[in-house]
């Protein structure tokens, strides 16, 4: 790896000290074996729900988690090998569906654990985030749930011409006949 100076260094620091602290949630993952190709595939994908990844030296990652106390003990003793943070900005149920559909595809591709709202996520906990209902499912489900009374309500006002039209038709039928 080239040699960085101090001054990068600190600029690398604080500028991951900030991504953490803009994050609803971060990823960890190991890319080692991976080609360029996959890892701008991977990019590409997290684009789209408001995510990134950043290839990050963990003793610079372990530095700038010192601002972040409720989740520093959580990602730091995880920060070994190759790893790339995933950085959540909005949804982090849909990165971590990109995350998991990703990781089908690509067998080098291996996540090792998260944190949201300071709790840590194992691999397990990740893929089960990603099975959850994304924020758009969430508001169609609830506007559904909002609009079925109104819809009710209009049925049965509807209900009540009806019922009136057959009255007067059957009324009719049978003075035709008589």
């Amino acid at each position: 790896m080239p040699l960085i100076t101090r001054e990068d260094k600190a600029a690398e620091i604080t500028s991951l000290s900030e991504k953490f602290g803009r994050s609803k949630a971060a990823f960890l993952v190991d890319f080692k074996g991976m080609d360029v190709e996959s890892v701008t595939k991977l990019r590409k994908t997290l684009k789209p729900v408001n995510s990134e990844m950043k290839v990050v030296r963990n003793t610079l990652a372990i530095r700038a988690l010192s601002d972040h106390p409720a989740i520093k003990p959580v990602l730091e003793d995880k920060l070994v090998g190759t790893n790339a943070i995933v950085f959540v900005y909005e949804d982090p149920s849909a990165s971590a569906k990109a995350l998991s559909t990703f990781g089908k595809d690509v067998e080098a591709f291996q996540l090792k654990s998260g944190v949201m709202d300071g709790a840590g996520l194992d691999e397990a906990g990740i893929k089960y985030l990603a099975t959850l209902p994304g924020k758009n499912e969430l508001r169609a489900m609830l506007l559904g749930t909002l609009a079925a009374p109104m819809s009710k309500f209009v049925r049965t006002l509807n209900a009540v011409p009806e019922g009136f039209v057959r009255v007067l038709n059957g009324q009719k039928e049978k003075l035709e006949k008589a």
